[in-house]
């Protein structure tokens, strides 16, 4: 009996240290950096860039980490971090098995990107909400895609165009 009492009490407090651990990034960057929008709230979007100069970017999304990405060309990536839509948990954007479209608009864009630590998430979602499993690397394809489908009718009444 005493032995099963300390396991629980040693499972509990891992499972604080781990739940403690996943959400340090938001307690530390609670906002956007460029929308302002609230981290905690679309954990399950948010998104945490690392560069080899050793800046940190967080965002509420892969839309705002595109953004952060044009401004810098010229600075390397060492680490880019997404949360995991079913688990909230911050995974590997380059490992994740992404999810494209769907019926479920996206944060900060209408085509939703989500991000998954598993394929059987991605599947699940993807049987109730549709989309495709992609890559990340066609996911940001995908977000300057929607940028440009934005700001396209802005350029297209612009007086310098031809």
């Amino acid at each position: 009996m005493r032995r099963t009492r300390i396991i629980l009490m040693l499972s509990a407090i891992f499972c604080m240290a781990a739940v403690s651990s996943l959400s340090d990034d938001i307690r530390q960057f609670p906002e956007c950096k460029y929308c302002g929008m609230d981290r905690e709230k679309f954990g399950y979007s948010r998104m945490l860039v690392r560069y080899d100069d050793g800046t940190v970017v967080p965002t509420c999304s892969i839309h705002c980490t595109g953004i952060d990405l044009a401004l810098n060309p010229h600075k390397v990536v060492s680490a880019s971090l997404v949360g995991d839509y079913a688990t909230r948990a911050l995974l590997d954007a380059e490992k994740a098995f992404w999810v494209l479209g769907g019926d479920k608009m996206g944060v900060m864009s209408i085509r939703g990107k989500w991000a998954f630590g598993s394929r059987k998430d991605a599947e699940q979602f993807i049987r109730k909400h549709g989309g495709a499993i992609t890559s990340y690397d066609e996911v940001m394809k995908a977000v300057f895609e929607d940028m440009y489908e934005i700001l396209r009718p802005v350029c297209e009444e612009c007086p310098s165009r031809p």
